[in-house]
């Protein structure tokens, strides 16, 4: 497989996501565009899987049938240990669930879900939690998928606990509220994006995925 006569589409419009992701095809002289430039702008494949490795397939597969052209699309969540991995593939839509975390198929309400309402109801859920840091780990799948048949996954995770405290203006979602390992108690939204990308959980996927596209 020649990877530098590749175009490939990343099944998001994240601004954000495709920095990341075409720092890492552009080495290999692969060109990354978005999903909206390959004309499957309107391509939102449901969710349905049960894994960050399935949701992660299922949007990257959902693109690459719609135009033909191999697609690589992240899947990505919080998961905290003492709710049993929750809110995990729930991440984006946590406060608007209303089946228990982890039970399948999730029903969901009509009530939007935003990073506000999520961080809520992770720290509502903590109240009666006794530990005083409770550990939890960011986690993210990167996965491409060929025409061919061919799928590359790469899972990447990190480590740290959840403040009852928010901090920080930096980043999204559950940011103000994960403190990573080895960054003396600030959390991802007090880092500087420099800083955070250096070992986050994408960072690491991507890594992973950079290793495994050398090998081809």
């Amino acid at each position: 497989m020649e990877l530098n006569k590749l175009t490939i589409v990343a099944a998001t419009g994240n601004l954000h996501k495709l920095e990341e992701i075409g720092a890492i095809t552009s080495k290999f002289g692969m060109n990354l565009i978005s999903k909206k430039e390959a004309g499957a702008g309107d391509v939102d494949p449901e969710e349905t899987g049960i894994t960050f490795e399935e949701n992660s397939e299922i949007k990257a597969r959902a693109i690459m049938e719609a135009t033909g052209m191999p697609a690589v699309a992240d899947d990505s969540g919080l998961e905290v240990d003492c709710l049993n991995g929750a809110p995990g593939v729930y991440s984006a839509r946590f406060s608007a669930l209303d089946s228990a975390p982890g039970v399948f198929p999730a029903v969901f309400s009509d009530r939007d879900a935003d990073d506000s309402s999520n961080n809520a109801r992770l720290l509502e859920l903590l109240a009666e939690v006794p530990e005083d840091k409770p550990a939890a780990h960011f986690v993210s799948v990167v996965t491409i998928v060929f025409p061919d048949g061919k799928v590359l996954s790469s899972r990447g995770e990190c480590p740290g606990y959840i403040t009852r405290t928010p901090a920080g203006t930096n980043g999204f979602g559950y940011d103000p509220l994960f403190v990573p390992e080895g960054y003396c108690g600030r959390t991802y939204a007090q880092l500087s994006p420099e800083e955070k990308n250096e070992n986050s959980h994408r960072a690491r996927a991507l890594r992973g995925l950079e290793e495994m596209l050398e090998k081809l």
